[in-house]
């Protein structure tokens, strides 16, 4: 497998609906540009890229827990890819799913919950809607949020683009009830 880049995107929320946040609220995406080796052609047998996705999740995770910030506990999680044109949709799922999670967790430090994710077929410049979830409890309203990112040049036809995002905090000025990030048992990953 091939990388050809790597790009980190980092947002800082101060402000939110004309009010300032206590805390700036961080969201770090690390995405990952890689060659597709089957572009252009059916593959049954999609162990290579399931097998694959656990070293280039490993190397995402860390990626974007580092640029959260040191001693910097991680609230939400998410994952996405996006397939070039000469691609399929089932390539993104064999690189988000069977393995991509254990790397995920733990650069996180755990994480109960399942973890969101999205795929989906497109080219050059389109933007990538990760979705997050608090990462112990996924019933946690307060961190149902998402981060939305592109790469101008990525992914071309024969390309895919792997995400992982991470955030400090839940949306700003959460307000629409549910359970606490404080409330959650963080048992089952639900609640």
């Amino acid at each position: 497998m091939e990388i050809r880049k790597i790009v980190t995107v980092v947002e800082e929320i101060y402000e939110e609906g004309e009010k300032k946040l206590d805390k700036p609220i961080r969201k770090v995406a690390a995405l990952a540009v890689i060659k597709n080796p089957y572009a252009g052609k059916y593959q049954e047998d999609l162990n290579a890229l399931i097998d694959y996705s656990e070293e280039l999740g490993k190397i995402i995770s860390e990626k974007a827990v580092e640029a959260l910030g040191k001693d910097v506990e991680v609230h939400s999680y998410g994952k996405a890819a996006i397939v070039g044109e000469k691609g399929e949709l089932e390539l993104a799922a064999a690189l988000l799913h069977p393995k991509l999670g254990t790397p995920l967790r733990t650069a996180t430090g755990g994480g109960k919950a399942i973890i969101p994710s999205v795929k989906k077929l497109g080219s050059m410049g389109d933007s990538l809607d990760i979705p997050l979830h608090y990462k112990d409890a996924a019933f946690v309203r307060s961190h149902f949020d998402g981060m939305t990112v592109s790469i101008s040049d990525a992914p071309k036809s024969d390309e895919i683009v792997i995400a992982v995002a991470v955030t400090d905090g839940g949306r700003p000025h959460p307000r629409v009830g549910g359970l606490k990030k404080d409330e959650a048992k963080k048992e089952d990953g639900l609640r």
